[in-house]
């Protein structure tokens, strides 16, 4: 099983940038697909961004072209640098793991919150 905590969240004002860290413990990080998942109040989780264990990457589209996730196994931690920050981007950002077989996310950090100030 892996554990994961994330952190970097914070407050920044609008056009600002953030990078918000997931540190993996417990396992390799790199063998798993990894998310960054987040929930405002009042709405539903969405998913923001992923990368799997070969490196590919994904966005919604609210996120395409402003935010980049990466991964860096040295560290066994994946990053989601946020750039030109909205207000809309207020939420509490989590990170998720899950083995490339499932569909199912089964593995959450406990999240950090960013909030964007307009």
């Amino acid at each position: 099983q892996v554990q994961l905590v994330e952190s970097g969240g914070g407050l920044v004002q609008a056009g600002g940038s953030l990078r918000l860290s997931c540190k993996a413990s417990g396992s390799v990080i790199s063998i798993y697909t990894t998310a960054w998942y987040r929930q405002a109040p009042g709405k539903q989780r969405e998913l923001v961004a992923d990368i799997t264990s070969g490196g590919r990457t994904d966005y919604a589209d609210s996120a395409k072209g402003r935010f980049t996730i990466s991964r860096d196994n040295a560290k066994n931690t994946v990053y989601l640098q946020m750039n030109s920050l909205k207000a809309e981007d207020t939420a509490v950002y989590y990170c998720a793991a899950r083995r490339a077989i499932t569909t199912q996310y089964a593995y959450w950090g406990p999240g950090t919150q960013v909030t964007v100030s307009s």
